[in-house]
Order: structure tokens, then sequence, then C-alpha cells
């Protein structure tokens, strides 16, 4: 479960493609993560971009009472190219530790098709129950940290988004839920609220109760907020209900 929570936690960072421009322009985010309204952990991402290419590396790490059980930390880097003024992943990684534990996953795109996947090490055997992802899921697909950026002018929501994260294919369904107010640390704005379904494709085994209870249930949000002067809109906030309680990712310090 706190696997697929981080998953949508790092979507929630990065730059608009209108934002291009010769000088590099650096943004920094910083999220604090609760958990039943514990605090569990921290996330901070800084984003790079100039005329022709971008790199959003961000960082999480657990601390205070989930550190009683098992220490949880990730680091994760996106790195692209500017093209018609859009910005498109080249390459994805994400390393996560649990405990003694370190997985890594490496995601090679091309015009928003996966060219390669890697997992390290490498998964066991796959239970039958596991619905495989095939070579027509990894097409125009977005990474996570890209995946919920969006230029001003368009619609926040409804809209769908197809997120690769180097082991499961998912989609975002995002609904409108009106505006409201968002003030946390230096963050003050009126934020766009969206409704979000979380529906599994593929890389995952059927059944499991995680993934059964966030595809069935209500209440997940998250919330969209213009960046500063920035011509875009990203998360400050996200509310992922879980079995163990609603995880809450509140941004603290957005944008440049």
């Amino acid at each position: 479960m706190l696997r697929i929570a981080l998953t949508l936690t790092l979507a929630m960072a990065g730059l608009s493609p209108a934002f291009v421009q010769a000088e590099e322009v650096q943004s920094r985010t910083e999220y604090n993560i609760s958990l039943a309204g514990i605090p569990i952990a921290k996330a901070s991402f800084l984003t790079l971009l100039a005329a022709r290419g971008y790199t959003i590396s961000g960082s999480f790490r657990s601390y205070g009472i989930v550190n009683l059980v098992t220490d949880i930390s990730a680091e994760t880097s996106v790195s692209g190219v500017v093209r018609n003024e859009n910005l498109q992943a080249t390459s994805y990684r994400l390393v996560y530790r649990k405990g003694k534990k370190t997985e890594t996953y490496n995601v090679r795109f091309n015009d928003g098709d996966v060219v390669s996947s890697e997992i390290t090490p490498k998964p066991k055997a796959r239970p039958k129950s596991w619905v495989p992802v095939t070579e027509a899921h990894l097409k125009a697909v977005l990474d996570p940290l890209s995946s919920l950026i969006i230029a001003e002018g368009e619609d926040v929501c409804p809209r769908t988004l197809p997120v690769f994260d180097g082991e499961s294919r998912l989609d975002l369904v995002l609904s409108a839920k009106g505006v409201r107010e968002y003030s946390q640390g230096e963050v003050k704005a009126d934020a766009v609220v969206c409704g979000v379904r979380y529906i599994p494709r593929a890389g995952f085994r059927k059944g499991r109760k995680d993934i059964e209870y966030l595809s069935n249930v209500k209440g997940m949000e998250i919330w969209f907020a213009k960046a500063g002067t920035l011509p875009l809109y990203a998360p400050v906030r996200a509310r992922i209900p879980t079995q163990y309680g609603p995880v809450d990712v509140t941004a603290v310090r957005f944008g440049s």
C-alpha cells in the first residue's frame, strides 16, 4: 500500500512546457506526508528546465512512528527533451528502499512510448494471477513525475492520466469537484479540486487486497494550484484513502 501511495506522491513535482526559455529555470517543492493525521514522511523535488532539456529529481524519506517498524526512502529522477514546446521524458528512475531491501526501476521513453524497462534485482517468478504488462500498455504513457503538471489554459479536470511507474500500468481518472482555498506552510492559493479514481491496468497481482481497495475507494482527491508566476498548475495536496487511514500529502513550499 505504501509503495502505491509513494507512486502517487512522486507525481507531485515539475514545470510546464509553456515555461520553456533559453535561461535555466529552477524550482523547488517540499511536501509533508501524514497517515491518519500522524506525520510519517517528507518529500522534496528540484526541477531544472532549459530550452532544450529538463530534469526533475526528488527524494522521499519516512520518519517518526514508521521508522519504529522499518525505514522507507526513495530517490527518483526524470530527464527529457523539449520538443515542439512539450516536455518529453526520455528516462525515468526510482530507487526504493524498505529496510534492507532495495529495488531499482529504470524506464526509457521515446515519443511517449516505453522502449525499455528494467527492475533490479530481477523479480521472482510472477504468480498465475499476475496481470502482465503488454506492449500495448506501454504506448502513449506518462512517467509519475511529469503526469500531473498541467499548462495554464487547459482544463485541470476532467482528464485521464495513463501512468507507468516501472512495474505497474495504471490510469488516474480526474473529475472536477470545485475550487477551495489552500493554506499550508508558505503556500496560500485557490486550488482546483479533482476527485480521483485509481484504475489498475497491468503489472499487479489480481485479487491483491490493497489494489482492490484503491480501485473501489471513494474520497481520493488531488488539489491543483497555480505555481506562483509560472503558467502551470501542479498539485498542492493529495488525499489517498488506505486501509490504515488516509494518506495526506501537503505542499509547504511550492514553485520557484
